[in-house]
């Protein structure tokens, strides 16, 4: 663990220390290293637990998003280089140590295995992402959007806060390994019901579920690229990742909760799905999608089962890196239009070719298609919850409809017909921008060779 965790925490010095020449070289090279390093993570053959220390320890559930977390540092860096060139120094250096800051806790809060620690961390990673969202957005409206973000996640993490506290009186330890064992909030009485909707209901905005994801499509929107990059790959598997474990320890089949969560997130797929539909706003798109596809994510954690679990898991790594993807091309566009509106920014295959088959690329991982590891998780996701109940393919099999819907849509306006008379001539696309494409496909492609490193079960 400290194999990776101290190179990380040793990236900030760098970021100071490096010379303005080769700042961006330096941390960037440096914390690509570090990603290679933690590919060691990513080894099947573990169980229960892998380097367990007293805090922390690896399993099969917290390997692929730790090595996803570390993997996505490199790329927001690249990504965001245009966007600071004509900053002063110091910014510079102040933005790569908010990106470099948030790694450890994210590296912390999945790899931990108490759950205090784990929600200290969890909400640690709630400030540099305010930071990032409300200095270096883009449109004054992003305070508002940090103060959405802010509020929808504190509001539900108290709860979870008294929960935990409760948990800790009721058993005495908040140790995940010995809280497994117990199966502390198993009664069917209000203090069990209401402990397990406490601990979900923090996880469930930051996954988010339908109802409780309006902060989202805002955040995202006014985020700058890293932001968003941040939000949609990292911190929405956070969610995830909390429900998965909570769901492993307190059994809300027990007390019917899973009902609501599950109706709602199906519901939400479908509705978010057809939003995008509607969209005129190229980020917002992109990320109502994500509500929809974590809509899945959430609706397999709930009914627990193995089959679920590994599809919930591979779509929450697959997704992370299709739509941090979809994102980087967006901004891409935005670079060179300075707008986000569809309409305005149509057309741009004749002079931006390369970009169009990155285009292609990322929406056709988007819509599922084989042989990408998104459609192993989503056929996973849909078998284990029509075996769970029938009646949910009608739900899974329209969201799979519209998600096609949305992306073909998405392609269509970006790439194809007239060209807007605005825009005379474009700047090309660089080696930068095609080397980040690269980076995050080249993974997608090759894990379906081998989707047993991130399906979540020990082999």
């Amino acid at each position: 663990m400290l194999k990776i965790m101290l190179p990380t925490i040793m990236l900030l010095p760098t970021a100071l220390l490096s010379p303005p020449k080769f700042l961006w070289t330096n941390t960037t090279s440096y914390s690509l290293l570090i990603a290679f390093l933690s590919l060691q993570w990513l080894n099947p053959t573990y169980y229960p637990y892998k380097n367990l220390a007293q805090w922390t320890g690896i399993d099969q559930i917290s390997s692929p998003l730790l090595v996803l977390s570390c993997w996505l540092l490199p790329l927001m860096m690249m990504a965001s280089q245009n966007h600071l060139q004509h900053e002063p120094l110091t910014r510079k250096r102040t933005f790569i140590l908010t990106l470099i800051a948030i790694q450890p806790f994210i590296i912390l809060a999945f790899s931990t295995t108490e759950l205090m620690l784990f929600y200290i961390s969890f909400e640690a990673t709630l400030i540099p992402t305010l930071i990032l969202i409300t200095r270096w957005g883009n449109q004054p409206e992003r305070l508002s959007a940090g103060i959405y973000l802010l509020f929808y996640t504190l509001i539900s993490s108290l709860p979870l806060l008294v929960a935990i506290l409760y948990l800790h009186t009721q058993t005495g330890t908040l140790h995940l390994m010995i809280l497994q064992l117990t199966h502390p909030t198993i009664t069917t009485s209000w203090s069990g019901l209401l402990s397990s909707l406490a601990l979900l209901t923090a996880f469930m905005v930051k996954a988010p579920l339908y109802g409780l994801h309006l902060w989202l499509p805002k955040a995202h929107v006014e985020a700058p690229i890293a932001g968003s990059m941040l939000l949609a790959a990292l911190l929405l598997k956070l969610g995830g990742y909390g429900i998965m474990r909570i769901t492993m320890l307190m059994t809300p089949t027990s007390t019917n909760l899973h009902y609501p969560f599950l109706t709602l997130a199906l519901w939400g797929a479908l509705m978010t799905s057809s939003i995008c539909l509607r969209q005129t706003d190229l980020k917002s798109l992109i990320a109502y999608s994500s509500v929809s596809h974590m809509g899945l994510v959430i609706a397999a954690s709930m009914i627990q089962t193995h089959w679920s679990f590994s599809g919930a898991m591979i779509l929450m790594i697959s997704h992370g890196l299709t739509s941090s993807m979809l994102f980087c091309l967006a901004n891409t566009n935005y670079e060179r239009t300075h707008s986000r509106i569809l309409l305005l920014t149509r057309g741009l295959q004749p002079l931006l070719p390369l970009m169009a088959t990155w285009w292609l690329l990322a929406n056709l991982t988007n819509m599922a298609l084989p042989p990408t590891t998104n459609l192993m998780a989503e056929l996973t996701i849909m078998i284990a919850l029509f075996n769970w109940s029938t009646f949910t393919i009608i739900l899974t099999g329209i969201a799979a409809l519209l998600t096609a819907s949305y992306t073909l849509f998405m392609l269509l306006m970006t790439q194809r017909g007239m060209l807007p008379t605005h825009i005379a001539s474009i700047q090309n696309s660089n080696t930068r921008e095609h080397l980040l494409m690269t980076l995050h496909i080249i993974p997608l492609l090759l894990l379906i060779l081998k989707p047993e490193l991130i399906s979540g079960i020990p082999s």
